[in-house]
């Protein structure tokens, strides 16, 4: 049984049926998120009966996500091809990290690793398209509509495919051609449940564009924040996979930073609002990681913001970025994230495109490991990091590698 109480607009804090669709929050055009019962899930569910760690997917938190995958009627609405679950990798031979004592370790969202689930995308864009797609088919809503830089378009593409939905897409025409040719091929194949439209030059415009010609039409928006929290509750699922116990261990904690590349936002509301609820079933305390939002430094919205002390972001023209999915001019939940950098102490952090291009190299001629720009981005801000004095010896810091370079090739193929 879903533990859903409501959803409350993260501003006005008015709240609304959780099973009537709609959009941003009525009151002030803000974004909504969804409630859950805590003290109902704390009742039914002591002692953390709800987790199952040797589920190798994001329902392995059970009745804490928006569906309760152990309730026969709530999983009936999951799309079975999996999301989330994916490993912690030691980086502490990172040169930086080893010079300065960090015990550094990358979150890997993009290639799968044996005994560890996988983003059937290899993004983490799954987290929360794995979430929109259940409960749009819980909802009854079987036309969605998004505008994306790229890899939440793949994504919404291959769930809404799988859970028997339809979808239209809308991205720059200057899309990561694997990217763009893997919505392209399921258009193709499926012309009538896969619209695909080539619209930019950033997400902004492409959103536009559907809000315009689709969602008249009957297609339901979850673009970044204009679903009702569908996404942030996905999102979710990887802050409590940093929170959980280590194989072997019973102890919930967090690490005390996380680098995060950071375009709409929605990974950092969804990582604090998970670290949230751990603290009032009393899996945590109040201590939080350090939010360390990277942008590129061709579109830079939050850094902006955050050094000038404004509420909210003011929507920019966007740059050229190697790390496509940074390239977000503006967002409408960007209030939000300034307010969680600010809480926790942390800051938002532009790198260069040079430097990116340089660390993803370093990493692939180090380790193999395909990580995409983005990730690139957080490893590449750490020099900046540590002479602002926002990592310290000994910390454990978690770098977000968000997808796999294969995604961005060829476009980066001459860097590896």
């Amino acid at each position: 049984m879903s533990y859903v109480r409501c959803l409350r607009g993260l501003a006005s804090g008015a709240e609304y049926s959780a099973d009537v669709p709609m959009n941003l929050d009525p009151v002030d055009g803000r974004p909504v998120e969804m409630v859950l019962d805590l003290e109902r899930l704390a009742a039914e569910q002591p002692d953390a009966r709800w987790y199952n760690p040797a589920r190798q997917d994001l329902w392995r938190f059970g009745g804490l996500m928006a569906l309760d995958v152990n309730d026969p009627a709530d999983a009936a609405h999951i799309v079975p091809i999996g999301g989330g679950a994916t490993p912690l990798l030691d980086y502490r031979h990172h040169p930086l990290a080893a010079q300065a004592g960090l015990a550094l370790q990358v979150k890997e969202e993009g290639k799968a690793h044996p005994g560890f689930g996988a983003n059937p995308t290899q993004s983490f864009k799954d987290r929360g398209m794995a979430m929109v797609a259940a409960q749009a088919r819980r909802l009854g809503l079987n036309r969605l509509s998004v505008p994306t830089q790229g890899n939440a378009g793949d994504s919404l593409t291959r769930y809404a495919l799988e859970g028997g939905l339809s979808v239209a897409v809308a991205m720059p025409p200057d899309t990561p051609m694997p990217i763009l040719g893997s919505v392209a091929a399921a258009a193709q194949q499926w012309p009538d449940r896969v619209k695909l439209e080539l619209v930019g030059p950033t997400i902004r415009e492409a959103g536009a564009y559907l809000k315009q010609h689709y969602v008249p039409q009957g297609y339901f928006s979850v673009a970044t924040f204009q679903e009702p929290g569908w996404r942030i509750e996905g999102k979710k699922s990887l802050g409590l996979e940093l929170a959980e116990p280590a194989p072997g261990e019973t102890r919930w904690s967090l690490p005390d930073a996380v680098i995060y590349p950071t375009g709409g936002g929605t990974g950092v509301l969804g990582m604090w609002k998970a670290w949230d609820e751990l603290e009032a079933l009393g899996l945590i305390d109040s201590r939080r990681p350090r939010m360390l939002c990277i942008q590129s430094a061709q579109t830079t919205p939050l850094v902006r913001a955050f050094d000038e002390g404004a509420d909210d972001t003011t929507a920019l023209d966007a740059g050229q970025t190697v790390a496509f999915g940074l390239n977000v001019p503006g967002g409408v939940g960007h209030f939000r994230v300034l307010q969680i950098i600010r809480q926790s102490g942390g800051a938002a952090v532009a790198v260069e495109e040079a430097d990116i291009a340089a660390e993803l190299a370093r990493v692939w001629q180090q380790t193999h490991w395909w990580i995409s720009p983005e990730g690139a981005a957080c490893l590449a801000a750490i020099p900046q990091l540590l002479d602002r004095g926002l990592l310290h010896r000994g910390e454990r810091v978690v770098a977000v590698n968000t997808g796999s370079s294969e995604k961005y090739l060829p476009a980066l193929r001459h860097l590896m």
